[in-house]
């Protein structure tokens, strides 16, 4: 047996049920193949792939809060703390009722190659619970939040661990959650990232994620002979990263002709109206089928079924393993050429190994949703500094981050023989860089 292999089987035996996760690590691994088996006995000596896919830490703690019916409610928290031998843990916060700690081990070691892909010094970590923010009050977003920050300050610090926003954690949360950390650790320093521009945040981050991947997309189009202008995209999700990667697509000429949300997807032929989308989901907070009540040539469609779309480019930027074969099967079958994935491990392994053997030009999440993070990593440094950067200054260094992105992936697959493996790449050049650290920096 391999040693990719036997680390494999030790990690499905030790965090059973923990599917995400199991998922996360195969991939990661059977990718790294060929740059494992060059090192194999200077790795096993080491441990080093038994020391990369284990967390250095897990913080669990149950969060009491107290609901506006006076009834107190509990959930749990966690806080992965997976590798800092680049830097403080870096990684967002995610309130939804789906969490668990199998899936923010998942998200954390993502977290790490995504992270070191950057080229920032920052390592990786991911937390959050299983409150659902959807239909709570402000009182009672603020009492979770609180109640939530009470433990988890015991554990973060701006140069130890920097949390940030991820799915339910907006700047409503971001603000609660940094009041208290302020209010009992008596420090006004950068512990969280995603902060209101009154207190620290940094412009650029709110579109970050979505301008990121339009910027790494056009980036790996033009050195594969085509362009965005005049292509049609189907976007999945209809929040943060999906709003702005339609944004910024338009803005370089192409037609999102489709947006999603967990009930059902629009369709608008004539190109979507992101003015519309905002009003919808920025400000009233609603669902995505609104949209046809306002633009009466849309079509509304209940349910799952965004893939089937005729599309040249597929952006999927709603949540993890929402793409799957078959999907992937109707992508192709529908016109689409290129998918980039804004969201965490959107596409399952069996629609990524789709992708790649069909030609479609391919970049996984790990390179291609990298820009909120990488711009949360600005925001760290204008906070060390006591600057301020404008618009311009951040979308310059995030474009240029995502530019180099692409050059490391792509670098990395032709240096191993996989020239436009891009999941490969991403994987081989994140991974180098955090290995490098950990082998300079002794068994710790």
């Amino acid at each position: 047996m391999s040693y990719v292999d036997e680390v494999y089987d030790r990690v499905v035996k030790q965090n059973p049920g923990e599917t995400e996760f199991h998922q996360a690590v195969k991939e990661v691994l059977d990718s790294l193949k060929l740059v494992i088996e060059a090192n194999e006995a200077k790795y096993r000596k080491l441990g080093l792939l038994e020391r990369l896919v284990e967390p250095e830490r897990i913080i669990s703690f149950r969060v009491p809060w107290v609901d506006d019916q006076g009834n107190v409610q509990v959930n749990k928290g966690y806080r992965v703390q997976f590798n800092s031998a680049i830097g403080p843990y870096k990684g967002g916060l995610r309130l939804h009722p789906s969490v668990n700690q199998g899936i923010l081990k998942f998200l954390g070691f993502e977290q790490v190659f995504k992270n070191s892909l950057t080229g920032l010094p920052i390592g990786g970590g991911k937390g959050g619970s299983n409150f659902d923010p959807k239909g709570k009050s402000d009182r009672e977003v603020m009492a979770f939040c609180q109640s939530f920050m009470t433990e988890l300050s015991k554990y973060i610090g701006a140069d130890q661990d920097v949390p940030a926003g991820d799915i339910g954690v907006g700047a409503r949360e971001i603000g609660f959650l940094y009041g208290q950390y302020k209010r009992l650790t008596g420090l006004y320093e950068g512990v969280l990232t995603g902060k209101g521009l009154n207190f620290g945040g940094s412009l650029v981050r709110t579109q970050a994620t979505g301008y990121g991947l339009v910027y790494i997309l056009d980036e790996m189009l033009k050195h594969n002979g085509k362009e965005l202008s005049g292509k049609n995209i189907v976007i999945s999700g209809s929040g943060n990263v999906a709003i702005y990667a339609a944004e910024k697509a338009i803005q370089f000429g192409a037609n999102v002709i489709a947006l999603s949300d967990s009930s059902g997807y629009i369709y608008d032929q004539a190109g979507i109206q992101l003015d519309v989308v905002k009003e919808i989901k920025e400000v009233r907070r609603g669902r995505i089928k609104e949209y046809v009540d306002i633009v009466k040539s849309a079509v509304y469609t209940e349910g799952k079924g965004i893939w089937t779309t005729p599309c040249d480019i597929a952006l999927p930027c709603a949540t993890q393993n929402e793409l799957n074969l078959e999907d992937a099967k109707a992508l192709k079958e529908h016109g689409c050429f290129a998918v980039a994935e804004g969201a965490n491990m959107p596409s399952t392994r069996e629609a990524t190994d789709f992708f790649l053997a069909n030609d479609m030009i391919f970049m996984p999440g790990k390179a291609a949703n990298a820009g909120g993070v990488a711009t949360s990593a600005l925001e760290m440094s204008q906070n060390s500094q006591r600057l301020s950067w404008t618009f311009e200054e951040v979308d310059e260094k995030l474009h240029g981050i995502m530019v180099n992105i692409y050059k490391k992936a792509a670098d990395a697959a032709e240096r191993y023989g996989v020239a436009g493996n891009y999941v490969a790449g991403a994987n081989i050049a994140g991974f180098e860089k955090v290995v490098d650290a950990m082998i300079a920096q002794g068994i710790v």
